[in-house]
């Protein structure tokens, strides 16, 4: 369980960390998107910069802020899914929606089975 953790872990790290410096460096694409509208320049940035730092914390063991961390982005997560489901019309990996609905799941899964081996005696 532990290589899987692991796995998930860095995939979401890549995705978090890309994600995060889309949100920091290419505004003016983020800026097309109706469903952005909602939220000022430097919403996106804050968003940008949590993402960023969470992605870093989930691949630096030493920190051993990992189930924070995923529990963190999974509650970004949804919080954008929800914002982005307003504007949602169809499943494409366009879609941002997609994309956020992924990140939740993978960073529920990671908080639950590190949480879950935090408290197993022994570990």
């Amino acid at each position: 369980m532990n290589v899987l953790l692991w796995v998930v872990q860095v995939l979401l790290a890549l995705l978090s960390i890309g994600g995060g410096a889309y949100k920091l460096l290419a505004y003016d694409q983020i800026a097309k998107m109706p469903q952005t509208a909602a939220l000022p320049h430097s919403g996106w940035i804050a968003l940008g910069v949590f993402e960023v730092v969470c992605g870093l914390l989930l691949i630096i063991p030493a920190a051993r802020m990992i189930p924070i961390a995923a529990t963190a982005l999974a509650f970004e997560s949804i919080a954008l899914a929800v914002f982005y489901a307003r504007y949602s019309t169809e499943l494409t990996a366009q879609n941002p929606l997609v994309w956020v609905v992924v990140m939740a799941v993978m960073a529920a899964f990671i908080a639950f089975g590190r949480f879950s081996q935090k408290s197993t005696p022994g570990r």
